[in-house]
């Protein structure tokens, strides 16, 4: 099936999701799935909308909000991100990775991504706030609790969940779960905040035991991110028994150097200082790491057991997958969302099984 040029993001986990089944063969058992295929690649519905909101000096601001809804199971869901760099490309990537995501629940969830080109960075709450209330008074025409339930994404917190969750009840006078990640004591769910974090890290505890390689006990692990899954992966790695020793956001990474590492103490002020919406630069202990600009960790951390890409999409290039390999790195996987760490993965794998045969 053709689709359209200009959505690179898209374009790639169609065709990264097509190659991997192909390769399978399950196209030759099962011809009906091609046609199924073919069917969920195109969204069901594509919501645009304009959001219009005032800042802290009086000015009127306009972003671009967007909702993505695919299903064939149940209501939508899936994440809203608010970043700049949000497209409709994007979304739909996001969108349509997530049917599969939900179906592999085995609950009756189908497939969203919605958010807008809104940069929470150097916002005030009060305009973040506004931003907010404006978006769900858009968006709130087209979810509910047995339609459409979004959850948070980059840039979307529980402040933010909280801020779209009061102006939806407003006006719709109705409380109930049409959102996922608000405050425990109205509606939230426990662990919630953690609960990809710690997923990631059980998954790639199982992936060591599947092929004899004991426990996250003693091993060097690079993490990418610093927003809520790379926090909760990194702490759960540290109580596993693990050295953690990267972390990153936009502008670039910190890298431990000598016998330096994260420690729960480092993960709590990372949090603080991503909730004000501030740097890695901000951050207090970064003295015992080595700071680089405009980078990612994987060609600086050196010798890693385990790497965890939690930042966004397209985390890892093949170059970057080949550095850890090279390093000795034997598993790979991914916090964030893009099939594009199936060939890292496939790379670190691929270098684990030479190691093998060669003894």
């Amino acid at each position: 099936m053709s689709h359209l040029p200009q959505e690179p993001e898209f374009e790639q986990a169609y065709k990264e999701l097509v190659s991997t089944l192909e390769d399978s063969t399950l196209f030759e058992k099962y011809p009906e799935y091609r046609t199924a295929l073919n069917v969920v690649s195109i969204p069901e519905r594509i919501i645009q909308f304009r959001v219009v909101w005032e800042d802290d000096a009086g000015n009127l601001q306009v972003n671009r909000g967007y909702r993505v809804q695919n299903s064939a199971l149940g209501p939508y869901k899936g994440g809203l991100r608010f970043h700049p760099t949000v497209n409709l490309s994007i979304l739909k990537f996001l969108g349509f990775e997530q049917i599969f995501k939900n179906a592999l629940t085995g609950l009756s969830m189908g497939g969203g991504k919605g958010g807008a080109d809104f940069d929470p960075k150097g916002k005030s709450d009060n305009e973040i706030r506004k931003f907010c209330d404006a978006f769900m008074t858009r968006l709130c025409q087209h979810i509910g609790a047995e339609t459409d339930v979004p959850a948070g994404d980059i840039g979307v917190g529980g402040r933010e969940v909280g801020y779209m969750f009061g102006t939806y009840r407003r006006l719709r006078n109705k409380w109930e779960g049409v959102l996922t990640g608000k405050g425990l004591t109205w509606g939230g769910s426990l662990i919630r905040p953690e609960a990809t974090g710690y997923g990631l890290v059980y998954y790639v505890e199982e992936m060591m035991k599947h092929v004899g390689k004991g426990s996250f006990a003693g091993k060097r692990v690079a993490i990418s991110g610093s927003g809520n899954v790379a926090q909760y992966a990194a702490l759960k790695c540290i109580e596993l028994g693990a050295t953690v020793v990267s972390m990153s956001d936009s502008r670039g990474c910190l890298i431990a150097e000598g016998d330096a590492h994260f420690t729960p103490e480092h993960i709590e002020e990372i949090a603080t200082v991503k909730l004000a919406r501030k740097p890695l630069t901000e951050f207090s202990g970064k003295s015992a790491f080595k700071y680089i600009e405009g980078a990612r960790p994987w060609v600086h951390v050196g010798h890693v057991d385990v790497a965890l890409p939690c930042a966004t999409q397209n985390e890892v290039s093949e170059e970057e997958a080949q550095a850890l390999v090279d390093n000795g790195t034997l598993f790979v996987a991914e916090g964030s969302n893009s099939e594009f760490y199936y060939l890292s993965s496939c790379l670190a794998t691929q270098s684990y099984m030479q190691a093998m045969n060669a003894k």
